[in-house]
């Protein structure tokens, strides 16, 4: 869906409760009236954290892990069978390019956390190892995946909050 059609969409009510309306179509989608963006983005990657979360458990988990593939949030909506996932494609288009890009960025570095704990479980790697790694990788990104929702949710983010870059959070987990 095109910015064009994004904004014919949600001027389609113009009427004096136009805004009301979009902000009601909007949460009905499950889409943030705020924001413009969609939780709905963030099951990619809780996906990925509840097969590393079984599998201590659950060995047989590893291999749907490492089945597990990076999709940015246009790919995943695309792929998806979300209602309103054009709408949602479409408000994230409109959405402040600030907060797309605070969440692009947490997309990116939880893609890259998920990316070596798979590269490094793809090799091999044994059984107590791969374990190990699960745990750590999910640790660090439970928190990444709140701040994303936060995000989303139009959240304030505290001042004295570190900046995350990919590189260090990837350090982290691999400090095993």
């Amino acid at each position: 869906m095109k910015y064009q059609d994004c904004a014919e969409a949600l001027q389609a009510d113009n009427g004096p409760d136009a805004r009301v309306g979009d902000a009601v179509r909007l949460a009905t989608a499950n889409i943030n009236p705020a924001t413009g963006l969609a939780s709905d983005y963030l099951n990619h990657f809780n996906e990925a954290i509840m097969l590393l979360e079984m599998l201590p458990s659950c060995p047989d988990c590893r291999d749907d892990f490492l089945g597990w593939r990076p999709m940015s949030y246009r790919e995943h909506f695309e792929a998806s069978g979300f209602k309103g996932r054009a709408l949602a494609i479409a408000t994230y288009d409109a959405a402040d390019p600030n907060l797309r890009g605070r969440l692009d960025t947490l997309a990116g570095i939880m893609t890259a956390v998920l990316e070596v704990t798979r590269a490094s479980m793809g090799t091999g790697m044994p059984e107590a190892s791969a374990v190990a790694l699960a745990e750590r990788a999910a640790a660090l990104l439970r928190p990444l995946v709140a701040r994303a929702g936060a995000v989303i949710n139009g959240e304030a983010v505290a001042d004295n909050e570190e900046p995350v870059t990919p590189q260090a959070v990837v350090d982290g987990l691999m400090k095993i």
